[in-house]
């Protein structure tokens, strides 16, 4: 079902607003904006028709929607869930919320990192789902049914898939591990990064306070600039070419057209002026106010082998507790681990330190090892023997 007009979106989401939670989806694009453009948000409560609303072909006001994601009775379930609650953020200046991410609750319940909503389908429910519509044009109208089909399949499977994952998260007394990481999801400074901190994201070869300092303000400029004029960040320039022209520092038009990644007829014209003048105020930005970047030390030799030991208990700890490894803890948790004696990380906190994080302490103090049986590495307390 396609909702056409405004009297359709309002019944349909006071209907909605009486179940217990609703399966949501979006198709969007971005290939040619800054921020995502909606295309199409799919709707389905348990029980009953999945529903489709089109913001491109019709003319909706969205409040009643927006109203319905903040509805603190309603749980909102989607899968993956960051680039579709970026949309609704950006759309109402809040995070949908309460939220349930069934890729998530499937890495806590053991179904293996990031598994995709096809592949996680198969899985619980043993269907098959097509993939022919993934790609299209969700912007061009009219949509064919194709794409309508499998654009409600994405809510209408997602259903059941909530169901049994949340039926494994109360029988295996899981409920609160997903809980937790729901939390980083409903934190707004997830999808509204200030644009002061954008040169952070940019992969620069060096960590020279000059050089970051005018990084700095080409990148904050090119932040500013693009969310102004809605269009993609590389429209303006490319990572590579902020990383180069901060590293080269030129200061004229020949420096400019010595820069291999900037095309000569962008350093001829407007854009070329606007970089040089970039660049000379954050080579004079004072010393003291320029940015710094700590570059991770070398992991130190001593620490390589705990490093390799931890690895190895992080795997036998996720099987065990049937569990992904990557959520129960990161690389850089590992090495973090490997090198200070009790870090601030996210590995030794909440349901995490339960299953991972305090016996990765015990094995830092020898209280626990690991070893052989019958060919399979298994651990053991330092005071048990056989």
């Amino acid at each position: 079902m396609i909702i056409q007009n405004q009297t359709q979106l309002n019944a349909l989401c006071l209907e909605l607003s009486r179940a217990p939670y609703i399966a949501v989806d979006t198709e969007f694009l971005r290939d040619k904006t800054f921020y995502p453009k909606l295309c199409l948000i799919q709707l389905a409560a348990p029980g009953g028709q999945a529903a489709a609303i089109d913001p491109v072909d019709f003319d909706l006001d969205l409040t009643p929607l927006f109203d319905l994601m903040k509805n603190p009775n309603v749980l909102k379930v989607f899968h993956a869930a960051r680039q579709d609650l970026e949309i609704f953020y950006f759309l109402m200046k809040e995070v949908p919320a309460p939220l349930f991410d069934t890729q998530v609750a499937a890495m806590v319940l053991g179904y293996g990192d990031q598994i995709g909503y096809n592949a996680l389908v198969q899985e619980v429910t043993g269907t098959s789902l097509s993939k022919s519509a993934q790609f299209t044009d969700w912007a061009r109208r009219p949509l064919s049914q194709k794409q309508i089909t499998y654009a409600l399949d994405d809510v209408i499977y997602l259903r059941q898939i909530y169901e049994d994952l949340n039926a494994q998260l109360i029988q295996k007394n899981r409920v609160n591990w997903v809980l937790e990481e729901m939390d980083i999801l409903k934190n707004p400074t997830t999808y509204d990064t200030p644009i002061e901190t954008a040169w952070e994201r940019v992969k620069i070869r060096s960590d020279k306070p000059e050089v970051l300092s005018v990084l700095r303000e080409m990148a904050t400029w090119r932040e500013r600039e693009a969310r102004a004029r809605d269009i993609p960040r590389g429209r303006l320039l490319k990572d590579e070419t902020l990383a180069d022209l901060a590293m080269y520092m030129p200061r004229d038009l020949e420096g400019l057209l010595q820069v291999r990644t900037l095309p000569a007829d962008v350093a001829k014209g407007k854009l070329g002026s606007v970089i040089l003048e970039l660049i000379q105020k954050g080579r004079k930005i004072p010393r003291d106010q320029m940015p710094h970047m700590a570059r991770p030390a070398m992991l130190p030799k001593h620490a390589v082998p705990t490093l390799e030991m931890l690895k190895m208990l992080l795997r036998i700890c996720a099987s065990e507790a049937d569990v992904a490894p990557k959520i129960l803890a990161s690389a850089e948790d590992l090495e973090a681990l490997a090198t200070q004696e009790k870090p601030d990380i996210p590995a030794l906190q909440g349901w995490r330190y339960d299953v991972f994080g305090q016996e990765a302490l015990k094995l830092k103090r020898g209280d626990v090892y690991l070893g052989l049986t019958k060919g399979q590495v298994v651990r053991r307390s330092s005071g048990s023997n056989g």
